[in-house]
């Protein structure tokens, strides 16, 4: 996915801080108040059982934890261990599943084979086990999600960034420009990472409104990296509350009232949004196909097959997962 000679520019530490702020796991607004003391809880905690008995507990913040002789021998899931230790995660894993994994890994693995193919390879050497029982997971915020193919996932990245082309979000905050991060592309990956330092002095003198101010954020980032394929810009505050947000339509309701405004929008995204930008890019074809072809000779065949390839089952097969609902699974600490 990051090309060899990538170039990460245009950070300060308080950018980067910001950028990766968006990508805590945290609770949905209503959500009920963590138990136990009251404060919210920390870290991860890791069991490992062996012969049905737990041989080794550690907690990511506290270190390694006393075994009571109680728990050693009972089964206890990743959920109770959590709740037990107060953790915001947990793993028990049995004795031996991840050297399965990595010897099937080397197994299975191809010369030749990418970064991306090789993720998804131990994602599902990983889920094997799992299945398997030998690893429980809480919270099990992926229950249910496919794994993509590679060929899907590349498809994806294709239809959101070809290659030259240039993905950017900018978030916004008290009139300024709080944060970006902008993605170049080259045949290889991903060839620049850009932050806001490097930009906003060229953005020149901003009006106070995001929704005009991110214009020249646009303008500013493809003088410095290249055509933009797509652009997501709003508060931060609506980025954050629409991460975890469960209600359906809640980014399509956000787009349509320009609290997110995505400029340029790739039909990748568009369809999962319900913006159907598909559908409008077909109706202007076929007014362009009436309009060459007045006597009828050609049209209609240009429109069957521009019907056929129209329809909403087509569209959907682009992606067999809803991109937006994986992100709002990932970042909610919710179950």
């Amino acid at each position: 996915m990051l090309s060899p000679d990538v170039r990460f520019e245009g950070f300060t530490a308080t950018d980067w801080v910001r950028v990766l702020s968006l990508f805590r796991p945290r609770r949905t607004a209503g959500s009920a108040r963590d138990a136990g003391d009251g404060g919210k809880p920390r870290g991860g905690v890791v069991a490992v059982r062996a012969g049905g008995k737990l041989r080794k507990l550690v907690h990511t913040d506290a270190g390694r934890l006393r075994i009571d002789e109680g728990p050693r021998a009972a089964p206890i899931s990743a959920e109770e261990l959590a709740a037990r230790h107060h953790a915001s995660w947990a793993a028990v894993l049995e004795a031996g599943s991840l050297e399965a994994i990595v010897e099937r890994f080397g197994a299975r693995v191809r010369r030749g084979d990418d970064l991306i193919a090789q993720s998804i390879l131990l994602l599902q050497l990983a889920r094997e086990e799992h299945l398997a029982g030998r690893i429980d997971l809480w919270p099990a915020r992926l229950r249910g999600v496919p794994i993509p193919s590679p060929g899907v996932v590349r498809g994806t990245l294709e239809s959101l960034a070809g290659v030259g082309k240039t993905v950017v979000v900018g978030l916004f905050e008290g009139g300024e420009l709080w944060t970006s991060v902008a993605l170049r592309r080259d045949a290889r990956g991903i060839n620049l990472i850009l932050g806001p330092d490097e930009v906003r002095e060229d953005m020149g003198l901003l009006a106070g409104d995001w929704r005009r101010d991110y214009r020249h954020l646009s303008r500013a980032i493809e003088e410095r990296a290249g055509e933009l394929s797509l652009g997501c810009f709003a508060e931060a505050e609506t980025i954050r509350k629409l991460e975890v947000d469960p209600s359906p339509g809640a980014w399509a309701r956000a787009v349509a009232v320009r609290d997110v405004i995505l400029a340029p929008v790739p039909a990748a995204l568009a369809i999962p949004l319900g913006i159907d930008a598909g559908r409008a890019a077909l109706a202007a074809l076929r007014s362009i196909a009436e309009r060459i072809d007045p006597m009828g000779v050609v049209g209609p065949a240009v429109r069957a097959v521009l019907e056929r390839a129209g329809t909403d089952s087509d569209m959907a097969a682009m992606l067999p997962f809803h991109p937006l609902e994986l992100l709002r699974k990932l970042l909610s600490r919710e179950r």
